[in-house]
């Protein structure tokens, strides 16, 4: 008989597993059994919890782009896109098990529906908060255009960052790749004041 309130707990830790398992040995070579053993847990755990290691990938992709949701209140719309960067260049998406699955997510996104489908979801989700925030803050014809340039700016520094591998992926370089994309929002609001 399973123990109650155990499966939260076991669905962490395999996630937390699959993370560590496709950062050391990539996705392709990131068997169930490798990331069963890493959790310390059965390998037909993964099959009852997530269906597979598909369903598993999903969800550790679900638990990244959960990380990425924005939470609390904001004394402005500045703050608000700043938090929106922050949590971009965060210490937990640049850390080796996160950079090297968001790297194999958007690969994969290209061939899988369910992983693709989660693509669209967390870019539909950084352009429509940054068109909020910019609506409020520069003329809404406008505010599209730079969510778009936005987004883009923080793609880009952070792939750049995480192609760099990680010792180039210092604090300072991530601060540095941070104030640049704040540095463009200040720049593309001071247009419009």
């Amino acid at each position: 008989m399973p123990k109650v309130g155990m499966e939260p707990i076991r669905k962490k830790q395999l996630i937390d597993a699959t993370l560590v398992v496709i950062a050391e040995y990539g996705f392709h070579s990131a068997t169930i059994s490798l990331i069963s053993k890493q959790a310390g847990l059965s390998s037909g755990i993964i099959s009852h919890y997530f269906g597979g290691k598909q369903g598993l990938i999903e969800a550790a992709m679900r638990y990244l782009l959960e990380k990425l949701k924005l939470q609390g209140s904001f004394s402005s719309h500045l703050e608000r896109i700043d938090t929106i960067i922050e949590s971009n260049f965060s210490v937990e998406q640049q850390e080796s098990s996160a950079t090297n699955t968001w790297l194999n997510f958007w690969a994969l996104s290209l061939h899988s529906e369910g992983l693709h489908r989660l693509q669209r979801i967390n870019h539909k989700r950084l352009e429509s908060n940054l068109t909020y925030s910019f609506t409020n803050l520069i003329p809404r014809e406008h505010a599209k255009e730079a969510a778009l340039s936005t987004a883009a700016m923080i793609d880009g520094f952070w792939l750049r960052n995480a192609l760099e591998g990680e010792r180039q992926n210092t604090k300072e370089n991530v601060t540095k790749a941070s104030n640049a994309v704040k540095r463009y929002v200040r720049l593309v609001v001071s247009q419009y004041q």
